[in-house]
């Protein structure tokens, strides 16, 4: 077995291939952030969103948290991989009560082909929508100095809007299916991720440039910094803990030797379904307000504030959703009544609890208040620091779910590495700094 290191992954052809494909294709997609929708006049739009931002407006920034600030600047990737996720969403949640399509999950590989099939279909026209509705709202807009956003509006505009904005989210969701194919990690995770990342610089100057003018005081900033270091350490600590359930095998003979006797035990994460609540979470959250914040309707305008991070509505409802998918989908990848017949097939057993039914009830049980833990844990994560930030007035950067969201797949594309490396007879990644699972 060779020693441990960040040298060992590329000295695997496979997983160096990995790598350095999905690093391609995330630059493809940050360099698609910085190309116009065409029609647009660039310096009218960016006066327009700076004078929106000073008016203090958090909700354009919450939008470009996971476009990567190509909504600000309504690029051909403004719309970014949110259509997609609010798609798949709709269609597992039709998973339960289509009988069709429920019996397409049944059918393996090539049912989760039809399946994402109609994902993408529901993806090009979520994005139609959209895309609409930002065309419109666009040719609305002025600048400070009165100049139009869209110096030729009409229905020629909004075509041209709508296909741009349409074939970027397509690009955007083909570009995420390849990364999860043939690189490493979630693809559609990581584009949210390199979105989120690629705004750290800049929030850090924008912070220090307030601290220079007074509008953060230095200790506010240290205290910042210390709740940043205590999140990071909690998202780790929850997303690495375990509930470990014993289970025994019993001593069979196999052919002419005796196999079985030993015992093992059956991992339960405390947050099973990871950061996909609060990414699925801001995606319902953002597609109707996404096109509230680019229309002048009256009441739309309202419903656009109420979603804003901090009001009432929009805590309730991301608290909501946020325990409505961590429990959904944790029963879409665990099911407790195959583990349990698994474990029967194999003489294995839960010490006090027979086998089949009443196991299969012990580990929902258990794996309900597990989830109930991880649906709290997550929702303090994404609603506190929120609060926070408007009362030490922070940039909206540092909330919650950004961190969330980089420390959560941080840790899970850190976990896929070291899979590959343990498959190959490599010892752990960063063995000197390698995250030990914690049980509860």
């Amino acid at each position: 077995m060779r020693e441990a290191g960040v040298g060992n992954i590329f000295q695997i052809p496979e997983l160096k291939n990995r790598i350095l494909f999905s690093l391609a294709l995330l630059a493809v997609y940050r360099i698609g952030v910085h190309v116009p929708t065409p029609g647009i006049d660039t310096v009218a739009l960016a006066a327009f969103f700076s004078e929106l931002r000073g008016g203090g407006s958090t909700i354009m920034q919450f939008f470009d948290l996971f476009t990567g600030g190509a909504l600000s600047q309504v690029t051909i990737f403004a719309l970014g991989i949110m259509p997609y996720i609010s798609s798949s969403i709709i269609l597992e949640l039709l998973t339960v009560v289509i009988p069709h399509l429920e019996r397409l999950k049944k059918e393996g590989e090539a049912g989760r082909k039809k399946i994402n099939q109609y994902t993408r279909y529901g993806t090009v026209l979520l994005s139609t929508v959209q895309g609409f509705g930002i065309a419109v709202g666009i040719e609305q807009m002025q600048a400070p100095t009165g100049a139009l956003v869209v110096p030729d509006p009409g229905w020629a505009f909004r075509a041209m809007t709508v296909l741009t904005l349409v074939a970027g989210t397509s690009f955007i969701m083909w570009l995420g299916e390849q990364i999860t194919e043939r690189g490493i990690g979630n693809g559609i995770s990581l584009i949210i991720f390199a979105g989120i990342v690629a705004g750290l610089p800049s929030a850090i100057i924008n912070s220090l440039r307030l601290m220079g003018t007074g509008e953060i005081l230095p200790f506010v900033m240290i205290l910042l910094i210390v709740g940043m270091v205590g999140v990071v350490g909690l998202v780790v600590w929850f997303e690495t803990s375990q509930r470990r359930i014993r289970v025994q095998y019993a001593k069979r003979m196999v052919g002419r030797k005796m196999a079985g006797g030993q015992e093992t035990h059956l991992p339960l994460k405390v947050n099973t379904s990871g950061v996909i609540p609060p990414i699925f979470a801001s995606s319902l959250i953002l597609f109707p307000a996404t096109i509230a914040q680019f229309s002048n309707v009256p009441w739309m305008n309202q419903v656009s504030q109420m979603l804003t991070p901090g009001n009432a509505l929009y805590v309730i409802l991301t608290v909501s959703f946020i325990f409505f998918f961590a429990y959904f989908y944790t029963s879409i990848i665990f099911n407790p009544m195959d583990v349990a017949d698994n474990l029967r097939k194999y003489g294995g057993f839960i010490p006090g609890r027979r086998p089949g039914r009443p196991t299969a009830d012990f580990i929902d049980r258990t794996l309900t208040r597990l989830t109930f833990i991880g649906a709290i844990y997550l929702s303090l994560i994404v609603i506190l620091p929120t609060y926070l930030i408007q009362w030490f007035n922070v940039p909206f950067f540092f909330g919650g779910t950004a961190l969330l969201i980089v420390v959560g797949v941080a840790v899970d594309t850190q976990r896929q590495i070291e899979s590959h490396l343990v498959m190959r007879n490599y010892e752990g990644f960063l063995k000197k700094s390698r995250v030990r699972r914690r049980t509860v």
